[in-house]
């Protein structure tokens, strides 16, 4: 199972946000890419990265400071927020990132995505954001009437790399991973599921693991990691 740390971006600056809320973000890091150089030198060998700014403006807003992190991170980078244009798309695959993660684009332009994932097997993600199972979209401000388990499906045979599930109730919140709902996705779908929001330490990564057979792939570990709840060579150990 992989260990994703991630780095979110706002104006520049690595943060993390209270239930997906731009108003309740806390500053952990001027320099994104001496954080990803921190974590590679930590073990990771992937990481995950979103522009906030981007998944509301629509379009890249923090792209300096991503390729800042690719230059900083040997390992897999993948990439998500605002991404909505195959011009985007192919824009990160050229700056050489490794997967790009589509969310809002999933369910407003479903053919850009398949079409996407044709062009460029192994590279795209969709990310599955929930507010009560149902999808959110536009940074999580606007929650739709598709059911978490109805976008997966849709995008079963479209070979996407794999499919990111985020309870937004949890995210940044330190609750712990919605493990049953990850798990039911994961059995419910044939894409393998990467899991988000609520890592609150150890234990979500113990849990998490013992489910790798149902399809989980890995874990995106954010605030847990930055307030020192969780060791990214430790969440790499247990995730072995």
């Amino acid at each position: 199972m992989t260990i994703y740390p991630a780095i979110d971006l706002k104006g520049g600056q690595v943060v993390r946000l209270a239930e997906g809320d731009m108003a309740r973000a806390t500053v952990y890091a001027d320099d994104p890419a001496a954080q990803a150089a921190a974590f590679a030198a930590a073990g990771a060998r992937a990481l995950h990265v979103v522009d906030l700014d981007g998944a509301f403006a629509g379009t890249s807003v923090n792209g300096a400071a991503v390729e800042r992190i690719l230059k900083a991170f040997p390992g897999r980078v993948q990439v998500g927020g605002g991404v909505r244009t195959r011009a985007a798309i192919d824009g990160w695959l050229k700056l050489g990132v490794a997967r790009v993660v589509m969310g809002t684009a999933a369910l407003e332009d479903p053919e850009l995505v398949r079409a996407a994932a044709k062009a460029a097997p192994g590279q795209i993600i969709v990310a599955v954001d929930a507010w009560d199972g149902m999808v959110a979209t536009r940074g999580w401000a606007d929650v739709s009437t598709v059911s978490v388990h109805q976008l997966a499906l849709r995008f079963e045979d479209a070979g996407v790399a794999a499919l990111l599930f985020t309870d937004v109730g949890r995210d940044g919140m330190l609750k712990g991973v919605n493990v049953e709902a990850t798990v039911a996705l994961a059995r419910a779908c044939a894409l393998p599921v990467i899991a988000s929001g609520g890592v609150a330490g150890p234990d979500d990564i113990i849990q998490l693991r013992g489910h790798v057979a149902d399809g989980i792939e890995g874990v995106i570990c954010g605030r847990a990691i930055y307030d020192g709840r969780l060791g990214v060579a430790e969440a790499i150990g247990l995730a072995a």
